[in-house]
């Protein structure tokens, strides 16, 4: 193995009387906690300790798509099942960093277990030490150096990916630690529960309050209505008072986006109705939700009163001058809300019925970018093929994501997520590449959904290799590369370049490597040939054989609410 920094030892277990190797003593509390594969690319000594407990290896090509598939895995699982990562110390941990600064970024919660340097070595300069490197990227980040020491670390560790706000933890392994022997049980291993923080009684009041009083209020839902498995407590919430709900991009499916009080997904590319009513909004309940400013998410304008509840202390007052900040699990701070109004009566009145306004708004939108929607323009329009997947497939039944950059801007305002956890959204860290492993992650997490994924050829080249991990591990994802040729959108921050020497430029035909990879592939070139060809696709994906279709589009710079 090229990257391999030690000799690979005999992985046989084999339990001397009263005694347990670290290794074997980790993957005993993994089997304890009821993980179902451990996810990574060797050498890891996890990976046959865990064999050895029936916890199979799911091994991807990459570290970095290993650390995606775990977060695909988290958010559809909404962190009740533990995603658990373990790569080779030194070029192995290395090469996961970008995934977890991704999954630290999108506030997903995973356990991740690489190997590290013998004890005594992890210090020496060249040799990248994991505890110290991943320090801002996690939320809790330690080494074990006495194997004694396990239980109480995999103890706290699981108990911070499970309580708290959500994001990646991580517990560097010496590999003479794992295979050191001491004496315990992995089943004397207590599950670590999750705590569910409530609001204050006044807290709920001041709350409910400024909601009742507001003349215009609008509800930001973030990703921790999924993580929270909250969405009922939402709808309730919002059709109590008659508010309408807009979403983050990680929190897109948060709220159903067919109910009559979803405005849809306040991304830097959204539908017209965002726009209408944060406009007119004077009070914002952002709820379950960071409040990150970024360039990928619209900014909330400075004269709105800002309500947040958060399960980060750290988010409150961090970007936005805030009114007032609740420190609470979603799903409950919105329960509390409801049965409080209820309870005291304090809807008195009438209420604004937004309904009625907000399906003008959109149906308006629709009628002004149907035309590209519905284009028959050859080389095909991007919005046609985003129309085509909405026509394929069944959003009830469906899981789809999508890479950064135009293929996220050009289906986030679209695209109609009617079920919880059925859009993977993500765009503070755009790493291009990520979303093929969130998709595998889904499919990982529910075997019967159907999960597509749209990405462009700028991120398929970084990950692309990756697709035959879909086919060996049977996860049969349907992907769709958009193919012009070009870096798309980087040619006005390089028009030099570009212009003297094509640096936009990129060349290749992807089909043919979904082919060789062993999975199937076809290239569309003509807009009557799509949706046949999708269909096609979504056969041989129900069959249990991964997709790629490639659809030669022009280059498009138009996006919703982007001027």
């Amino acid at each position: 193995m090229a990257d391999s920094a030690h000799a690979m030892p005999d992985k046989r277990i084999q339990v001397e009387p009263g005694t347990i190797s670290g290794a074997e003593y980790i993957a005993g509390v993994l089997k304890e906690e009821g993980v179902k594969q451990i996810i990574g690319f060797p050498a890891s000594e996890l990976f046959d300790a865990s064999a050895a407990f029936d916890i199979p290896p799911l091994i991807a090509r990459t570290q970095r798509v290993a650390v995606n598939i775990a977060e695909g895995y988290a958010r559809v699982t909404a962190g009740r099942e533990l995603a658990v990562v373990t790569v080779q110390y030194g070029p192995g941990a290395e090469s996961a960093f970008a995934g977890i600064a991704q999954a630290f970024n999108d506030g997903v919660p995973m356990l991740f277990l690489p190997t590290g340097y013998p004890r005594g070595s992890e210090a020496v300069s060249p040799n990248f030490e994991s505890r110290r490197n991943f320090r801002h990227i996690t939320k809790w980040c330690e080494a074990a150096s006495q194997v004694a020491d396990l239980p109480k670390l995999m103890h706290a560790a699981i108990s911070r990916v499970r309580n708290g706000p959500p994001a990646p933890v991580l517990l560097e392994l010496p590999i003479d630690l794992l295979a050191e022997r001491f004496d315990a049980k992995p089943g004397d291993h207590r599950r670590p529960r999750s705590s569910v923080p409530q609001a204050g009684d006044a807290e709920v009041a001041d709350l409910a309050e400024a909601l009742i009083a507001a003349r215009n209020p609008v509800i930001l839902a973030g990703q921790g209505i999924l993580a929270g498995s909250a969405t009922q407590e939402l709808v309730a919430l919002a059709e109590l008072l008659n508010i309408p709900v807009m979403t983050t991009p990680n929190g897109k499916s948060g709220f159903p986006e067919d109910h009559p009080l979803a405005l849809g997904t306040a991304g830097r590319a959204r539908p017209a109705t965002i726009d209408h009513f944060l406009e007119k909004a004077d009070v914002v309940l952002a709820i379950g939700s960071s409040l990150t400013r970024s360039y990928y998410i619209l900014p909330i304008p400075e004269d709105k009163t800002i309500l947040h509840v958060t399960l980060g202390e750290a988010d409150l007052g961090k970007d936005y001058a805030i009114a007032q900040g609740v420190i609470g699990d979603a799903a409950s701070v919105l329960r509390q809300l409801t049965a409080y109004i209820r309870d005291n009566r304090l809807i008195r009145g009438k209420r604004p019925q937004p309904a009625a306004e907000i399906a003008e708004v959109r149906a308006a939108f629709m009628e002004k970018w149907m035309p590209l929607l519905t284009s028959d323009s050859t080389p095909i329009s991007p919005y046609r093929v985003v129309w085509e997947i909405m026509q394929a497939i069944n959003p009830k039944t469906s899981i789809v994501t999508h890479d950064a950059g135009n293929p996220r801007d050009q289906f986030c305002p679209f695209y109609v997520a009617s079920t919880p956890g059925s859009y993977i959204g993500w765009g503070k860290t755009t790493q291009l590449g990520s979303g093929l492993g969130f998709a595998m992650g889904a499919k990982l997490a529910r075997p019967e959904a159907t999960v597509v994924n749209l990405m462009g050829e700028a991120a398929f080249g970084m990950v692309g290799i990756d697709f035959e991990t879909a086919i060996r591990c049977n996860l049969p994802v349907l992907t769709i590369v958009l193919r012009n040729n070009v870096l798309g959108g980087y040619a006005k921050s390089m028009p030099v370049a570009t212009q003297k020497y094509g640096a936009n430029r990129v060349t290749g035909n992807y089909a043919p490597i979904a082919e060789a990879l062993g999975g199937y592939g076809e290239c569309v070139t003509e807009p009557q040939n799509l949706r046949p060809a999708l269909l096609r696709a979504l056969e041989r994906v129900t069959a249990g054989q991964a997709a790629l279709i490639e659809v030669v589009t022009h280059e498009e710079p138009r996006l919703a609410g982007v001027r």
